[in-house]
């Protein structure tokens, strides 16, 4: 019997999605399962986002979230999401439980992977700007694409590092696969990297500059800008560093 095809799913308006299942990642990052109909997947590249709509103290608030799953996978996808006490929408996501149902559209464009775009890929996040990069990396570890990664994680300290348990597995099951992580506070005998992301961490841990190289930067607005005036001084393209 012939197999059902995949329906792809991709909406300008919001769509209510089930809440399904939830699983705690850190202290403050949760990862949300939302439904999808079984043969169905999200209609999106590797670091595409949707948009969560929601009235929030009188308010429509719309914030774009990339999911974590990897891309066509079928009858759910995942958002990990991380509480902010300022985060209107990431406090409101935090409060859902499952059977609730929230309001996305999309999936949008955005910065994304496109299979054979690059044969060496760096990543540099912080904090939440990881969850693009957590798709664009699952889907190419997955496909066994011959892409050599380079992940440089920023963060606070060691309890705020998203997904770290499958840093440390990649890294061992996939020789091309490194990471690097900076913590502003670390703890005593932490052997990575301290403070905040240079210029010189960026020269040590990223793939040099090329023309098959490609550099994927996400997180906060001021630390983006500034990490990518570095990725310029050290010798990459313009086209060559992608906003997920």
């Amino acid at each position: 019997m012939a197999s059902e095809p995949v329906m792809r799913i991709k909406s300008k308006t919001p769509v209510p999605y089930e809440l399904t299942a939830l699983h705690l990642d850190t202290h403050d990052t949760k990862t949300l399962c939302f439904a999808l109909p079984d043969n169905a997947t999200l209609d999106m590249l590797p670091g595409d986002h949707l948009y969560v709509h929601a009235t929030i103290e009188g308010k429509q608030v719309k914030r774009p979230y990339t999911p974590s799953s990897v891309p066509g996978t079928t009858g759910y996808f995942d958002l990990t999401v991380k509480r902010y006490e300022t985060g209107l929408m990431s406090k409101y996501l935090h409060a859902q439980e499952i059977g609730d149902t929230v309001l996305m559209s999309g999936p949008n464009p955005g910065g994304h992977w496109v299979d054979g775009m690059a044969k060496k890929a760096g990543f540099v996040a912080g904090g939440t700007g990881i969850t693009p990069m957590i798709s664009i990396i699952r889907w190419i570890l997955a496909k066994s694409l011959p892409v050599e990664l380079f992940l440089v994680f920023a963060n606070k300290t060691e309890v705020d590092i998203i997904f770290r348990d499958e840093w440390e597995e990649d890294a061992r099951e996939h020789a091309s696969f490194h990471y690097y992580h900076v913590l502003e506070q670390p703890p005593s005998g932490w052997s990575q990297g301290k403070g905040r992301m240079t210029e010189d961490i960026l020269r040590r841990h990223l793939p040099p500059p090329g023309p098959d190289t490609v550099i994927f930067l996400c997180g906060p607005p001021p630390m983006v800008d500034a990490l990518e005036a570095s990725l310029k001084t050290i010798g990459h393209a313009e086209q060559a560093i992608i906003f997920p």
